[in-house]
């Protein structure tokens, strides 16, 4: 099967949930759709959507919640239906 790996869109603090008491968006099993929103990027107080650019299952989540992280930083993994 093939992975694919969902990327920071630009710098920023990484969000797997809208609000700390919210659930994450996905988690490792969970089935995505490209243009699903799977976490957030927060800079300077606006939240911007990391959409998934492909149909897919979450088999890894590489970035910890609240993480500073970098433009291109893998956040997410995916394996991809074939």
């Amino acid at each position: 099967m093939t992975t694919f790996t969902i990327e920071a869109p630009m710098p920023g603090v990484f969000y797997r949930s809208p609000d700390p008491e919210d659930p994450p968006f996905v988690e490792v099993g969970d089935s995505v759709s490209a243009g699903d929103t799977v976490a957030l990027v927060g800079v300077m107080k606006n939240f911007y959507d990391v959409t998934s650019e492909k149909d897919g299952v979450v088999s890894e989540i590489i970035a910890e919640n609240e993480a500073e992280i970098e433009a291109g930083a893998g956040l997410i993994t995916l394996e991809l239906d074939d």
